[in-house]
């Protein structure tokens, strides 16, 4: 894994491009320890700066920037392609003459470039990337992203000056950076704990989103993007043409394609792992891993000490029947609240997701052992395994019958409830029902449940299942909140279903935006590269043929993935409610960060620096102190902004 960055045209001719070039990759070093390298081209206006973690090929030989054979494509690359053994067998079958200089995916992608062109080779690659290339005869410079969005790319004009960079902070180091704040991506920021592609907290500058190329230059200084692969397309092919077999068939082709997905992830010159937490997607990742490896697979997590948070135990118990190498950490209060100064540099731009704290802590206890780890991640997008999903099928159609005025005043009396009194008569009563029945922490899903109850469309419900501030934008000074693919309907897939389309929403947004860019900027924040097998692509196309009824069945999600698993798992291991993976922000705002949280909330500093109007946020942070609602997301996005504003004035 690496990082990459660069600018085409600007200031290139002064001879201060170098001192530029180095400032930007030193901004990247977390990102690529092992090696830098720089190229420029003067008479083309064109940089390059990279920043390597070597884990295929570690010699010399993969030092980047890399030349292609024939001279023309220079490249910069950050990611894996897992197949490209085999790209390279079918590249020496095409008949070209190659000469390899050594055994990197990198060098792979460039022949390929030769003989097939960028985006032939790009259809061809199955992998998680972010790259940029420049073509020396066309004088173009062309930008990639994978599939689902693993790696991140920013890019964006500053002038005269085209910039372009894995984080934001590389293109902070360019002196024609201007660092204006867009407000209607704050806005963005306040609804979602995340700012989605293409938006980023900046104005000229914007995220390339997943699955696209962009082709710049100097004399076409409008970007040209175009989709190599389509999520949205995808999702409608296979509700078109459906798998056809019966379930137990369903089952087989599904584990093929994972045991294949994950034996090519598993290929490292390097120390190589998995994140457990004994849930469903990480444990099927583990058993996979385990049947394939001749030694003990190296797993790890993390526990808590407080009951709700703790998945450590669940974890140990799958480690211990699969036999692996298991690593646990217990963490202190303390050890979490010391991550929070590290999350403004670490994610780059606000991001307010606050499981973004026991990710970093799971990440920076692996690199203590490995250098890549596979993780368990989207598993809940492709094969239902989010609540609101059940939900939604099992509640909506009998709810939305009853007048919205009666849904409205039962969300009242929901909500003259505390989340804490809700947990505590829910706890009483769940000795009355079937082992593994309900959820974790009820009472903030009650109050979830209760913001939502009055939707008058399941699109309105589903908005509001992903919202946090409701209506960001008057919260937001002079903002206007933008379009997203979950409120342009012309931009999502047609699907058959309700909850289809969900899923659909989530693996396009929700997925990339919050989950990915969360684990990809805490992962490499300590340098460890981290791989998703349920992100093959041919994995993803595969799920999206699945009847509903394979996914969600019995009254739980992920039924068809369940199956894969109990076949090297017992089912008693794994049957719980669903936990997730979080930290309780809420008490610690009461506690241990009040007097953090009252200095960045301040009404005088909120007026003063013009970004918020305080009047709603001083609401809630009141309630909350006084444990009448449980404001933590609403706070903890004001909170993340404040905090990244306060380090990159």
């Amino acid at each position: 894994m690496c990082g990459l960055l660069g600018f085409l045209g600007g200031e290139i001719g002064t001879g201060n491009y170098e001192a530029f070039l180095c400032r930007m990759a030193d901004t990247l070093i977390h990102r690529g320890p092992d090696d830098g390298g720089y190229w420029c081209d003067r008479e083309q206006r064109i940089c390059f700066g990279h920043r390597r973690l070597s884990i295929m090929d570690i010699s010399p030989a993969g030092h980047q920037p890399m030349l292609s054979a024939s001279g023309r494509y220079v490249f910069v690359f950050n990611g894996e392609i897992y197949n490209h053994l085999l790209l390279r067998k079918s590249l020496e079958i095409a008949g070209s003459t190659l000469h390899w200089r050594g055994s990197s995916d990198t060098e792979t992608l460039l022949a390929g470039f030769d003989v097939w062109g960028v985006k032939a080779t790009i259809e061809r690659s199955i992998g998680m990337f972010a790259f940029a290339v420049w073509d020396r005869h066309a004088r173009a410079l062309t930008l990639g992203r994978d599939r689902l969005g693993e790696k991140p790319l920013y890019y964006g004009w500053q002038g005269d000056t085209f910039l372009f960079g894995s984080e934001l902070k590389a293109l902070r180091a360019h002196p024609a950076f201007k660092a204006e704040v867009d407000r209607n991506a704050l806005a963005l920021l306040m609804r979602h704990n995340c700012i989605p592609a293409p938006y980023s907290i900046y104005q000229g500058i914007a995220k390339l989103q997943p699955a696209c190329l962009l082709t710049v230059s100097l004399t076409q200084h409008a970007p040209r993007i175009e989709h190599y692969w389509s999520g949205k397309g995808v999702v409608e092919a296979g509700q078109e043409h459906p798998f056809t077999g019966n379930a137990s068939e369903a089952v087989d082709v599904l584990e093929s394609l994972l045991i294949d997905a994950v034996g090519q992830q598993m290929m490292a010159d390097v120390p190589l792992g998995a994140f457990l937490s004994g849930g469903v997607d990480s444990s099927t990742v583990v058993a996979l891993m385990q049947a394939q490896s001749s030694r003990p697979v190296r797993t790890f997590s993390i526990g808590f000490h407080e009951d709700m948070y703790n998945e450590a135990q669940y974890a140990k118990a799958v480690a211990r029947h699969l036999a692996t190498e298991h690593t646990e950490l217990y963490v202190t209060v303390q050890d979490a609240l010391d991550v929070i100064p590290r999350l403004s540099s670490l994610y780059d731009e606000p991001f307010s997701d606050s499981s973004q704290i026991p990710t970093f802590l799971v990440s920076n206890m692996a690199r203590q052992h490995v250098t890549v780890s596979l993780s368990g991640d989207a598993g809940d997008e492709l094969f239902g395994g989010y609540n609101r999903y059940l939900l939604s099928k099992n509640l909506w159609g009998r709810l939305s019958k009853l007048p919205v005025n009666a849904r409205r005043a039962l969300a009242s009396a929901i909500t003259r409830v505390s989340p804490q009194t809700w947990n505590a008569l829910v706890n009483n009563l769940l000795f009355m029902l079937p082992k593994g029945t309900g959820l974790v922490n009820w009472g903030d899903k009650l109050h979830k449940g209760a913001a939502v109850m009055a939707s008058r469309s399941v699109s309105e419900l589903y908005l509001g299942f992903v919202s946090h501030w409701s209506d960001p934008a008057p919260l937001v000074v002079d903002a206007i909140e933008p379009a997203t693919v979950l409120t342009d309907v012309t931009r999502q897939p047609n699907a058959y279903s309700d909850v289809e389309r969900m899923m659909a929403l989530d693996m396009l947004s929700y997925l990339p935006d919050d989950i990915l860019t969360k684990v990809d900027r805490a992962a490499m924040g300590v340098s460890l590269e981290t791989r998703v097998p349920f992100l093959d692509h041919r994995v993803v196309e595969f799920a999206w043929r699945l009847p509903l009824e394979f996914k969600l069945r019995d009254g739980v999600g992920k039924w068809i993935l369940r199956q894969v698993l109990y076949k090297y798992v017992p089912k008693e291991l794994i049957e719980r409610p669903k936990q997730g993976f979080g930290v309780p922000i809420d008490s610690w705002l009461r506690g241990p960060l009040r007097d953090w949280a009252e200095e960045l909330l301040n009404e005088k500093r909120l007026m003063r620096e013009g970004f918020f109007n305080p009047g709603p946020i001083h609401l809630k942070w009141q309630e909350h102190l006084s444990g009448k609602r449980n404001w933590q997301y609403h706070l903890w996005d004001v909170l993340m902004f404040q905090s990244w504003l306060d380090n990159n004035k």
